[in-house]
């Protein structure tokens, strides 16, 4: 059976870093400076205003308090009880760009991905890096020389972290080991283009499903895709009028696969516009790990 899409919540504009808590979709509305939760019947709650800067990757704390990568200020923010945002960690006097994507673990370590350059900035990206943020704000470089790491997951026992390569066109694996560090690089899967007219195939948001394999938003070939560990594609979902950026599995049996998307991911361009949207796909395979 073909997979279809449906419209969860649209009239946004520029959703990122999905995932599913408490009964709800949450993501940053990045380009609104804000983080939201969406139901299931599509209404959306903003949770909290990021005044000054993007907000991109979300994650909890072993406590419940959310983190929330700020990127251009290269900060983790936290969500206090009160409703107030407060600076987690300072990032700022190592990163060389934008921050991006965060997962964090059951022990509240944040694994944060800076892009190697500033997304927005037109330069070309240099090499990338992954932090690992502890719980107390206190960080180091857990892996260096990425090509603009992205979406990250990680596994049910947290073992293996998986790294969406955006320059790189592939998805990278890591052994986690007890302290955190990240070991044996290896390659899960290299992307190949499904348009012969597509020069690449750039991973964005990625998440993992029971079966080990993942989904893999694609924004330059305007589709998420399903690969194994090794690189083979089981399925493909074309989304051909709007630019997929990130997905995550969800909803009360996590078998909805849940995809943010917009008419571009240029910020200059969606200035004054709201073409954001969040789909939903029927998907068989329940999610794993995290997101």
């Amino acid at each position: 059976m073909a997979l279809r899409t449906q419209v969860l919540a649209e009239s946004l504009v520029f959703t990122e870093g999905p995932r599913w808590h408490q009964g709800r979709l949450w993501c940053s509305d990045m380009h609104d400076h804000r983080i939201v939760a969406v139901d299931t019947a599509g209404a959306v709650e903003t949770i909290a205003t990021l005044e000054g800067d993007e907000p991109s990757g979300l994650g909890w704390l072993p406590d419940g308090r959310l983190l929330v990568v700020s990127m251009e200020r290269q900060w983790i923010m936290r969500l206090e009880t009160d409703g107030t945002l407060v600076r987690h960690a300072d990032l700022s006097g190592h990163s060389r760009g934008s921050l991006n994507d965060m997962i964090v673990a059951d022990d509240g370590t944040a694994y944060v991905g800076d892009m190697g350059g500033r997304i927005h900035g037109g330069a070309a990206l240099g090499p990338g890096q992954v932090f690992a943020v502890r719980p107390d704000g206190s960080y180091a470089v857990a892996q260096d020389e990425m090509a603009a790491p992205n979406g990250l997951v990680l596994s049910p026992d947290e073992r293996t972290l998986i790294v969406a390569e955006s320059a790189g066109l592939c998805v990278t694996a890591f052994d986690r080991a007890d302290d955190g560090t990240l070991h044996n690089r290896r390659t899960f899967a290299q992307l190949v283009p499904s348009d012969p007219d597509a020069r690449v195939s750039a991973p964005d948001g990625i998440c993992l499903d029971a079966d080990g394999a993942l989904w893999v938003a694609d924004p330059v070939g305007r589709r998420v895709l399903r690969v194994r560990d090794g690189g083979g594609t089981t399925d493909v979902v074309g989304i051909p009028d709007l630019v997929p950026v990130a997905c995550v599995l969800g909803g009360a049996d996590r078998r909805t696969l849940y995809v943010c998307a917009a008419a571009t991911w240029h910020r200059n361009e969606l200035v004054g516009t709201r073409t954001g949207q969040i789909l939903q796909i029927s998907v068989t395979v329940p999610g794993a790990g995290k997101p």
